[in-house]
């Protein structure tokens, strides 16, 4: 028998097909090993990245915190900056209504006393404190919006990293068997990863800088709390103390005038009776330049021959000249007496006047702005 002729072609195409299966094989083994080395790759890296994202959630969750936390304190500060603003109104409206009250003393007593001036400048002192708190309160608001604004940003961040770190996750344990049907859509990435860690590095950095300059506000804003309470404390007891001296002031010079009252009452008196005495003296007086005058015009009477300008004569003529002047003098005494009697009536009436005018000034004063002043308290927040 002859060997076939095709028979080396079927040998050559077994030995091929032998050889393709081997390599075959070897590439099956090949890709498995590059696949899970793959595999292996990418398990790491999700891993890291899973690290990386809950690092950076803890460090935003950590300034979110703090954020909150500064925010919270701000804001209870605020409140007291408000009371304090609110505390400011009853104390300036009893310092108005003191200023409009001792507006209603007499036009002699309206001077510009040590109490106005103390008023005045306590006034002044409440405006300025009102104006203060009223821009502190504005600043708070702006500080308060600031602080609100990073910790948006923080939970902006803080909830793109958590969706993030759940897909990522999900991926660490998602095999091949695990994807079934899902549809995913690629997008192609924009962003490195130094660009990616900035995003929350600049938004803690951003925080932080908001959170350090809220504290300093809420230093300044103690510091202004208790500065602006001693101001006013400090100008309040200025006026009680001004009020008390001129209270006591007005008292002395009240009571001196109505002492020096009987005294002038006892002086108008004494002149009354001066004027009765001096009366007295010029009625006796002009009795007796009666007779005299009587003793001498009958005299004249005398004959001719008897009219001598003898001693007789000559007192009587002696004692009309001494009678006449003492009467005139007497007269002049009378009218002197009249003169300061109406003097001393007018110097009373004005005592008098003093004196109403002095009650009504310690009324305002002692009662009406000391009843007011009273229940006024200055409070430190």
């Amino acid at each position: 028998w002859g060997t076939p002729k095709s028979l080396p072609q079927i040998y050559h195409h077994a030995n091929h097909i032998t050889s393709s299966m081997a390599e075959c094989k070897g590439l099956i083994q090949e890709t498995d090993k590059a696949w899970r080395r793959m595999q292996n790759d990418d398990q790491k890296r999700l891993d890291q990245r899973v690290r990386d994202i809950q690092f950076l959630i803890k460090e935003l969750q950590l300034k979110l915190e703090e954020v909150i936390l500064e925010t919270d304190a701000l804001m209870t500060l605020q409140s007291s900056v408000v009371k304090a603003l609110e505390g400011t109104k009853e104390p300036l409206r009893v310092t108005v209504l003191c200023l409009e009250e001792r507006m209603k003393r007499f036009p002699a007593e309206r001077v510009e006393d040590e109490v106005e001036r103390e008023l005045l400048k306590e006034q002044e002192v409440l405006k300025g404190v009102a104006s203060l708190l009223e821009r502190t309160v504005e600043q708070m608001s702006e500080q308060i919006r600031l602080n609100r604004s990073a910790k948006y940003h923080l939970e902006k961040d803080l909830k793109e990293k958590s969706e993030a770190q759940h897909i990522d996750n999900s991926c660490v344990v998602m095999t091949t068997h695990s994807i079934g049907n899902l549809q995913l859509s690629t997008t192609k990435s924009t962003m490195t990863p130094k660009q990616w860690e900035n995003i929350s590095d600049i938004n803690i950095a951003k925080a932080e800088h908001q959170k350090t300059n809220s504290e300093s506000m809420r230093a300044l804003v103690q510091s202004v709390l208790e500065q602006t309470a001693a101001d006013m404390q400090k100008q309040f007891q200025a006026t009680t103390t001004a009020f008390q001296t001129h209270i006591q002031e007005i008292k002395s010079a009240k009571s001196q005038m109505e002492e020096k009252l009987p005294e002038i009452l006892s002086e108008i008196f004494s002149q009354e009776r001066l004027r009765e005495d001096l009366q007295v003296a010029i009625t006796e007086n002009e009795h007796s330049l009666n007779l005299a005058n009587t003793r001498l015009a009958m005299r004249l009477q005398r004959p001719g021959k008897e009219q001598c300008y003898d001693l007789a004569q000559a007192q009587l003529l002696t004692e009309i000249q001494h009678l006449t002047s003492h009467i005139k003098k007497l007269r002049e005494e009378t009218t002197q007496s009249q003169e300061q009697q109406r003097a001393l009536v007018r110097c009373k009436l004005r005592t008098e006047e003093d004196v109403d005018m002095k009650a009504s000034s310690l009324y305002i004063d002692e009662v009406i702005c000391t009843q007011l002043r009273e229940p006024v308290r200055i409070h430190t927040f």
